[in-house]
């Protein structure tokens, strides 16, 4: 006689089908030797001599090397380059822009957006409360580096106290990819609100050349009249292209 049954051994589970069945992972695989062996090398030859060691390509491999653990990643960062042109317009990319290229994935764009947003902190802090003519060359990266690949355009205020020393910044509106709306009252609002004693106007041009516009030079002109009646002083307008920036002092026009 066999022994009686249970009344869960007898009955279907309730929730049969709700969950997969527990299947063991698979073991992991291993990368082949050619390629565990590139990525050593790669890596020392970093840790030995730093970015200046390595292309753009191959800086751009390491940080590919996170976000596709198994696979070589050199065709992929040709790949980006050839589409987008050096490291930083890879790095500045939109996401979505990143996704058209081959075998770029979520993965992929997180990684590239971490190292963006780390180089945009790292920018900023070099140049935040401190004296702008100490730091200029600084504050210029910092610009370079914040607006330089952006799609679209963004307008920036650099706020100073009696010292000349950056209390904020602050993107003020964002535009087109050859306009963005700029309201002088708005900007000098601000400044009243800061305490500030100075401001810096920094713009880019998506196209790639920093020369003014018309526009700009009317807009500048607006905000220098409309802080100059509150005692704060407009020390200069920056226009940043993609590979160079043009100033509205150096160029007479303030």
């Amino acid at each position: 006689m066999s022994p009686p049954r249970h009344f869960s051994e007898s009955q279907p589970s309730l929730f049969a089908g709700d969950e997969p069945p527990v299947r063991p992972a698979p073991a992991a695989r291993t990368l082949p030797s050619y390629i565990r062996d590139h990525r050593k090398r790669l890596r020392d030859r970093f840790l030995a001599g730093g970015a200046e060691a390595v292309p753009d390509y191959e800086l751009l491999e390491l940080l590919l090397f996170r976000a596709i653990p198994r696979q070589d990643v050199k065709p992929l960062a040709r790949r980006l380059l050839e589409r987008l042109g050096d490291f930083n317009a890879v790095v500045s990319a939109p996401a979505a822009r990143l996704r058209d290229v081959e075998g770029v994935g979520d993965a992929v764009v997180l990684e590239l957006k971490i190292v963006e947003a780390a180089a945009h902190r790292l920018a900023r802090s070099r140049v935040l409360r401190r004296q702008v003519v100490s730091s200029w060359d600084a504050l210029l990266a910092y610009c370079q580096t914040a607006m330089a690949h952006q799609p679209i355009e963004q307008f920036r205020i650099l706020f100073l106290d009696r010292k000349n020393v950056l209390i904020a910044d602050e993107a003020q509106a964002r535009g087109t990819v050859d306009h963005v709306p700029v309201y002088p009252r708005e900007v000098v609002k601000r400044a009243l609100e800061l305490n500030a004693s100075a401001l810096i106007l920094v713009h880019n041009h998506p196209s790639g050349d920093p020369t003014p516009s018309s526009a700009d030079i009317e807009m500048t002109r607006q905000i220098q009249a409309a802080a100059e009646v509150l005692g704060i002083t407009l020390h200069d307008h920056l226009v940043i292209g993609r590979s160079r920036e043009l100033s509205f002092r150096d160029l007479g026009l303030l």
